[in-house]
């Protein structure tokens, strides 16, 4: 039997490429023979990804995508199908959250600002939806590919504080279960769709919430750390071989799953 984790013929990409995690996954893939797309927002931070990226070898391009302009996506995977004839793997990385959706330590949920709110509902998961629907028309052709969505411990448990967040991930959740069993019935047992759920890692949007300037915990990055049996945050890293297994050959009989990368948080009740 071959190597059931050879990467070596995917054709990969990734929306939010230039963030720490979709980021690091995408330069991991590459080091491991993958050719990488790299997707995100603005032109000047997809070039200087790229160029980066060439460091570690000629497999790789980026476009600039904004991932809720659907022509935007449409003009990109055209692109990429003309040049490269063939997509084998989605990894919709792009996300986060904003201020005005996040309820401060001094306020209550009725402090919530909608208009915010429906901005981090949007990118979470409309940034999802839009580009599956867009790029994994490949698969649909190919009647083979897989997807890997971004889910959250926010998804199945009721997280203080992001409520707009924890909306969005919970529909990931459903429309990677959805997506699954749709893509499956109608184009047979080689399309995939499948998520990861990071526990707590340390990036910019959330460091100043979890650690101190002096590198202490906050109050909440105490919470956080007494929740998760390891006590530990993640190490960007982590992710990286479940994502690794999930597009692999490994993987073939296995979708529609949600795996948490949590140091045991969501197994842990705290007692």
């Amino acid at each position: 039997m071959s190597n059931l984790f050879d990467l070596s013929d995917k054709v990969i990409a990734i929306t939010g490429a230039a963030g720490v995690l979709a980021g690091g996954t995408a330069k991991y893939l590459q080091e491991q023979g993958a050719y990488v797309i790299y997707l995100d927002l603005f032109e000047e931070v997809v070039d200087k990804t790229v160029e980066e990226a060439k460091k570690i070898s000629d497999k790789c391009c980026g476009y600039a995508c904004n991932v809720l302009d659907q022509t935007a996506l449409d003009a990109v995977y055209e692109k990429l199908m003309a040049n490269l004839g063939r997509l084998d793997v989605l990894i919709n990385g792009a996300g986060g959250n904003m201020p005005g959706a996040t309820i401060g330590p001094d306020q209550d949920v009725f402090d919530l600002k909608i208009e915010a709110y429906s901005k981090v509902l949007d990118l979470n998961l409309k940034g999802t939806v839009m580009p599956t629907m867009t790029f994994a028309k490949a698969f649909k052709a190919q009647k083979s590919g897989c997807v890997i969505n971004f889910s959250s411990m926010s998804a199945t448990q009721a997280l203080t504080r992001v409520l707009g967040y924890s909306n969005a991930k919970a529909a990931i959740d459903n429309f990677t279960r959805w997506m699954a069993t749709e893509m499956a019935v109608k184009y047979g047992d080689k399309v995939r769709v499948n998520a990861l759920a990071p526990g707590f890692f340390i990036g910019n949007q959330n460091r100043a919430l979890l650690i101190n300037e002096d590198g202490s915990f906050t109050e909440r990055g105490q919470q956080v750390i007494n929740k998760t049996p390891f006590r530990r945050f993640g190490e960007q890293h982590e992710v990286y071989g479940t994502i690794h297994f999930l597009i692999s050959e490994a993987a073939a009989f296995v979708s529609g799953v949600i795996i948490p990368v949590d140091g045991g948080f969501s197994a842990y009740t705290g007692v």
